[in-house]
């Protein structure tokens, strides 16, 4: 079984961060270890979340912790989402070289920074993962703004977003990209690029980039090809928001987090 190593939030009563991708991963048969980087209660958008930041020495901690069990030498998959202080950054690099060592893994970067054109993290932890985790990644998830902010070219258009990725020098995975009346991702690496695009829904619950990021993932892993996975991944989300539940229904959908659907148009870039 697949070992991924998920360093991200905690969210007890919402499935947002690395809660959602653990249950996500752990339904289509991959064996999730989540080191915290918060530890709350419910999603600071709904209100005073509970809990707190996990302080950088404890979360040092528990990546020692997971080391001298011997995880990092048999994780597959390294997944980053929110931080909440450069000193986890520092100590997510650390973790993700030890990964590395072992020569299999794949890193998955998720910049997660902000979005609607302002920060949700200090501006040093921003800078803290465009300059060390961003350089590791053997993909970048970021949403259309943050693409932008880490490009430097504005996205408005799935082209756009695919010049963003060349820019960036990096396969990327650009969610919240406008496509007219609907909305898309797009991927991007050197041998070209991709949209999966559906329609656009009135409203979303919380975590959908967080879930994107995890099945996409879980595909690669599974060995689709990276037009394939962006397919099935960006289905499984649309399904999953069509719903129509405050929660993402990750555990309700299960296995069926690994069907196509219909829903998505799956087209190259040019």
């Amino acid at each position: 079984m697949a070992v991924a190593l998920i360093l991200s939030s905690y969210v007890a009563a919402s499935r947002v961060g690395g809660m959602a991708q653990a249950l996500a991963l752990a339904a289509l048969g991959i064996e999730p270890v989540l080191a915290p980087t918060v530890l709350f209660g419910r999603h600071p958008g709904r209100g005073a979340p509970g809990g707190g930041a996990v302080s950088d020495e404890m979360f040092e901690g528990l990546l020692a912790g997971i080391e001298a069990d011997g995880v990092l030498a048999r994780t597959d998959l390294v997944i980053t989402g929110y931080f909440a202080s450069p000193g986890q950054v520092q100590a997510a690099t650390r973790a993700i070289d030890a990964v590395r060592a072992g020569g299999r893994a794949r890193i998955i970067v998720d910049p997660i920074m902000g979005d609607g054109g302002r920060l949700y993290v200090a501006e040093a932890v921003a800078d803290a993962v465009t300059r060390d985790l961003v350089p590791r990644a053997d993909v970048v998830a970021p949403n259309a703004w943050e693409m932008e902010r880490l490009s430097g070219i504005a996205i408005d258009d799935p082209p756009a977003a695919a010049e963003a990725a060349r820019a960036l020098g990096k396969p990327v995975l650009v969610s919240s990209v406008p496509c007219g009346e609907a909305i898309g991702v797009v991927y991007a690496d050197p041998s070209g690029a991709w949209l999966a695009s559906h329609a656009r829904a009135k409203s979303a619950p919380n975590g959908t980039g967080d879930l994107l990021t995890a099945l996409f993932a879980a595909a690669l892993i599974e060995g689709l090809t990276p037009d394939r996975a962006l397919a099935r991944a960006v289905g499984a989300v649309a399904e999953a928001v069509a719903a129509g539940r405050d929660e993402l229904p990750i555990v309700a959908t299960g296995a069926r987090l690994r069907q196509f659907t219909d829903k998505v148009r799956l087209e190259p870039i040019r």
